[in-house]
């Protein structure tokens, strides 16, 4: 490789590696004001009804965690109550407190 091409991959990775940090900024800030939305509008999701994407809004609330909410629904069936969310790995008393005020069955 000439040092020409070189330099062009290099710009070309740091572009990249750019853009994602941008990406992933803008995620960060859209999910941000999502959980804002939320608490100021009061509004609670079912837990029951909603798929993943859409329990990623909750506080605390990541892509592998609302996966792993949808597949033991569809293991185990609806939620009877609120607090059989605590079946679900990773959702233990704290983010269990945090995400109360947003969710219902």
């Amino acid at each position: 490789m000439s040092k020409r091409e070189i330099l062009v991959l290099g710009i070309l990775i740091l572009v990249l590696v750019a853009i994602n940090v941008v990406n992933y900024v803008k995620k960060e800030n859209l999910k941000k004001n999502s959980t804002v939305l939320l608490e100021e509008i009061k509004v609670q999701i079912s837990v029951n009804n909603v798929d993943a994407s859409e329990l990623e809004d909750l506080p605390g609330i990541g892509p592998s965690l609302a996966n792993r909410i949808v597949e033991y629904r569809n293991t185990y069936g609806k939620f009877k109550n609120l607090e059989s969310l605590k079946n679900v790995k990773g959702i233990g008393d704290k983010l269990f407190q945090k995400i109360l005020p947003f969710i219902k069955l």
